[in-house]
């Protein structure tokens, strides 16, 4: 598999995003292996909050989160999903499928050895971390879900979403940097939105974020759809805690926390919260809030 590496010096005096890098080993699928980065912070015996961005941000989007959730005490551990941030990014639209992204999440969990998991997951994070926990139920304690959820292909696509994925096929530029902006309802400076372009020096390194959207099982014989009803079986007996954290300004997500509510008995008497003045990326919005809320439901146990 070719891969495409995105250059340190692309990477340097990020806003915010002080943390130290550290690299891990995957298998790619086809007999190779991929560089996967991750930050890690906190102590060693914490207890592990596993942090999951989407499309088509990396672990800069947790960089409000990731000090206060050290400062509880908590292992604050976030990985660039492969094709994303600081990891390697195969260069080929057909390197990217939903069940390597699942594979190569796992073997991140698997290879790190991550135990009693608190996923915290939004947009593609959950696509990918809702897979992960249902097929490894073991290795979790609980879930935060915020602004995300696990489609299966049987229910219609909202039109935003359906619009989304027309314009990452079509587009000549793919804008990473002002996507993340017009889904946000605060202003990010022109730093901030260099930091998350920052991963993509051309459009050549931009294959997995562009592929992403089509990926999204969007009918009922999509590749994936059988997985994912397999896991949606696993979490509609998934009795360990479950908490929705979703933004009121989210065209794409909105309502998706009452399915979750509804179907999965690890959600019953949660305290779900609603992030106000919101929008997608609820992290870049109100990490700090998003991040109290995720400290608090740690401390609250089972």
């Amino acid at each position: 598999m070719r891969f495409l590496r995105t250059p340190d010096e692309h990477f340097a005096n990020l806003p915010g995003y002080a943390f130290s890098a550290n690299y891990l080993d995957i298998p790619d699928g086809e007999g190779g292996s991929l560089r996967m980065h991750y930050v890690d912070e906190g102590p060693r015996d914490g207890a592990v909050v596993l942090m999951l961005h989407g499309e088509p941000s990396w672990s800069y989007l947790y960089r409000k989160m990731i000090p206060p959730i050290v400062g509880a005490g908590l292992r604050a551990v976030a990985p660039d999903l492969i094709g994303f941030g600081k990891s390697d990014k195969p260069a080929a639209r057909h390197d990217y499928s939903y069940a390597r992204h699942v594979a190569w999440v796992w073997s991140f969990v698997e290879q790190n050895g991550l135990r009693d998991i608190t996923l915290v997951c939004q947009d593609w994070g959950s696509l990918i971390g809702l897979r992960v926990a249902a097929e490894h139920p073991e290795r979790f304690a609980r879930i935060v879900v915020g602004n995300g959820g696990l489609p299966t292909g049987d229910q219609p696509m909202p039109e935003a979403f359906l619009a989304w994925r027309k314009f990452s096929k079509e587009t000549p530029v793919f804008p990473v940097g002002s996507i993340v902006k017009r889904s946000c309802v605060s202003e990010l400076s022109p730093e901030i939105v260099a930091a998350y372009d920052a991963p993509f020096p051309d459009e050549t390194f931009k294959a997995g974020a562009r592929e992403f959207p089509t990926l999204v099982p969007a009918s009922p014989d999509d590749p994936a759809s059988a997985a994912n009803r397999k896991a949606w079986e696993a979490l509609m007996k998934w009795d360990k805690p479950l908490l929705t954290a979703f933004s009121d300004k989210d065209p794409i997500t909105r309502g998706g926390e009452r399915v979750l509510q509804r179907l999965i008995p690890g959600a019953n008497g949660q305290p779900h919260t609603t992030i106000r003045d919101a929008g997608h990326f609820l992290q870049e919005d109100k990490g700090e809030e998003f991040a109290a809320a995720v400290i608090d439901f740690v401390r609250r146990g089972s």
